[in-house]
């Protein structure tokens, strides 16, 4: 599904020599933290291994948060609690937790949306998780755009005001039309438009910086314009979902912007390793301080 390159190993040197000062029970102390927290989306390390080995992975890398997609559907409630003590042993959070199975944009599926986020943020608060993301959904076949973008928009005050009495942040996704041609927001524009007319603090959108560069480019300009709107943004690079530095994206720029714009929500990886999981994280962190 993606290609793969060399990461450069000066880079990874780099990382782990400053971002390392000592190990104290296998989990990484590092010498200095970004202006922003910093997470990592679990689906792109390791999969092949047990749940709790990821985050500990991450943990070891020097991050304190993950996100999940559906990692924990099939959990029982002793799985649960087990997850959370070793999550507070490690000193992580899930900063947030994927709803994927309903779209918002689709007006004759509202009341299943409606439900189907009731019930997920009782999952969110189990996982003790204060942010969800949540789709468009796809393109519906004969309904004019402005009729979804209306759907999005009203599904979404809905929600919000829900997600505002059990503490949680609704965070709309981008994707681009690359990954998914039948995807129904596929631009950052629109999703701060959406975001904008639903005017809710509890609704807020994430910006996807590898999402964007592949639909549309011109990431800092709508950055700068939207930035109070912005929840959470993922970081990968471009071409092939790496890490940053290893394409097209001066994310150098972008973190540097994010600073200056005094954002305090997260930035989260969501690249797909070119070698070791570990040391392609702790590069990632340290070219996060590089750039400030």
């Amino acid at each position: 599904m993606f290609t793969r390159r060399q990461f450069g190993h000066s880079v990874a040197g780099a990382a782990l020599g400053a971002a390392v000062a000592t190990q104290k029970a296998g989990a990484l102390v590092p010498l200095s933290a970004p202006p922003f927290p910093l997470s990592v989306m679990l689906w792109t390390v390791d999969r092949d291994l047990p749940f709790l080995t990821r985050v500990e992975k991450v943990a070891d890398a020097g991050y304190r948060s993950v996100e999940l997609v559906d990692e924990f559907l099939h959990w029982d409630d002793a799985e649960f609690r087990r997850v959370n003590a070793r999550k507070h042993a490690l000193g992580m959070t899930f900063d947030c937790v994927a709803a994927i199975a309903h779209g918002a944009a689709d007006p004759a599926t509202s009341d299943a949306f409606q439900a189907y986020l009731r019930d997920f943020f009782d999952v969110a608060a189990r996982l003790e998780s204060p942010g969800v993301i949540v789709l468009s959904g796809n393109i519906v076949d004969g309904l004019p755009r402005a009729a979804q973008h209306k759907a999005c928009v009203e599904n979404l005050k809905r929600a919000g005001e829900l997600a505002a009495q059990r503490g949680i942040t609704l965070l709309l996704e981008n994707i681009d039309p690359e990954e998914n041609p039948k995807y129904f927001l596929s631009t950052v524009a629109e999703g701060f438009d959406i975001v904008r007319e639903v005017d809710n603090p509890h609704v807020k959108f994430l910006y996807d910086f590898y999402h964007e560069q592949i639909a549309a480019g011109n990431l800092i300009e709508k950055l700068e314009k939207n930035i109070y709107r912005v929840g959470l943004v993922h970081i990968a690079d471009v071409p092939g979902r790496h890490e940053p530095g290893t394409g097209e994206i001066n994310y150098h720029n972008i973190f540097r912007k994010l600073a200056d714009l005094k954002y305090t929500g997260y930035a989260a990886m969501e690249f797909q390793p070119l070698g070791d999981s570990v040391t392609a994280l702790r590069a990632a962190r340290e070219y996060v301080l590089q750039s400030l």
